[in-house]
């Protein structure tokens, strides 16, 4: 076991996109855990969009030196609590540190499924597939036979909406990325029918080759001119499921989308933002409906792996260059398979 621990704390306020600079390494002895709490050694780190909009000042958002939070699965391996024993894997949200200290209430165990990896429940079993079940079977209501619009289709909940929809029996499932080599991808791997890359036009030509006949819901992880393109193409009673607005996390002083406002009235569409952790409620309902398809292998897993916890920052900054395909996760060295060469991002 390590006799110290490092943590990531964000150093400065970023204006625009963030570095390096922005973050620092601390390091500091090992922690012991206090009565009623227990020492977890992290396996695995999620690093997420969100994170982009909490470096922001305001409210709710990160403080300047000192420890990140974010989505964690680590193993138990000091306990003073009956509640978690000592080799337990646990999910917590103290995530940006090698070590944490938690308590039986801040962590969730994680039940184990034949032939499931553990950075599932990082990705389409966890908060990421999370947002997508629930925007899609609380938000959207999504019927078999709708027509679906996904943006940043190649991200985590991009991917995820992807293949769960196509579970769902979606109808015609179109999508945008960054590049044509994530489109042909997605057409390929995840089951999507068409996808366009956002650089080569204005977005509402594009989608309208894309989906020439319209689409009834457009789950929306961008925001800006691809909102404002899936308003003008959506059909009666549409529905718009909020997600994120990757468009305008580095560029805040960015025009809001500009669309016709009486397409709201005229076309009865439904536009709704929600936060997944209103739904935590639903976890156990999310393993139910993934679980039999990720062991029958009808689910697949769409994630880039980054070896090392020293490259969690690394690993952050390509996601918010859109450097990854699904959803991006951090592992560490000690769970790399012996066949696979430890790389970072």
């Amino acid at each position: 076991m390590n006799e110290t621990a490092l943590t990531v704390h964000q150093t400065a306020r970023p204006h625009g996109f963030p570095t390096a600079e922005h973050f620092a390494f601390v390091e500091s002895a090992l922690p012991g855990p206090v009565a009623g709490s227990a020492l977890v050694e992290n396996l695995y780190w999620s690093v997420d969009p969100y994170h982009r909009e909490m470096m922001d000042d305001g409210p709710g958002g990160f403080a300047l030196d000192a420890p990140l939070e974010g989505r964690a699965v680590g193993r138990v391996i000091a306990s003073r609590t009956p509640r978690l024993s000592e080799g337990e894997i646990v999910f917590h949200r103290q995530g940006w540190r090698t070590h944490a200290v938690v308590t039986p209430e801040e962590t969730r165990r994680l039940p184990r499924f034949d032939g499931v990896p553990l950075t599932a429940y990082l990705s389409v079993l966890g908060g990421t597939g999370l947002t997508a079940y629930v925007g899609l079977t609380r938000i959207a209501r999504l019927q078999p036979g709708d027509d679906l619009f996904v943006s940043a289709a190649a991200g985590g909940v991009g991917t995820a909406t992807g293949r769960f929809a196509g579970l769902l029996e979606v109808g015609r499932l179109v999508g945008s990325a960054g590049s044509a080599a994530k489109a042909d991808h997605l057409v390929r791997e995840v089951g999507y029918d068409a996808v366009f890359d956002y650089h080569d036009g204005p977005a509402a030509e594009l989608l309208g080759k894309a989906a020439p006949d319209g689409i009834d819901v457009f789950v929306d992880n961008v925001g800006g001119e691809q909102l404002a393109a899936a308003v003008g193409a959506l059909r009666e009673f549409g529905r718009v499921v909020r997600v994120g607005t990757i468009s305008q996390y580095n560029t805040p002083d960015a025009p809001p989308p500009r669309f016709d406002y009486a397409d709201i009235v005229e076309k009865s569409i439904r536009m709704e933002g929600f936060l997944v952790s209103n739904y935590r409620d639903l976890q156990e309902e999310l393993f139910e409906f993934a679980v039999p398809h990720l062991q029958s292998g009808r689910l697949a897993l769409d994630e880039t792996v980054v070896d090392g916890f020293e490259h969690v920052v690394d690993a952050f900054l390509g996601m918010l260059r859109g450097e990854n395909i699904g959803k991006i996760i951090v592992r560490d060295r000690t769970q790399v398979p012996v066949h696979e060469a430890p790389a970072g991002l």
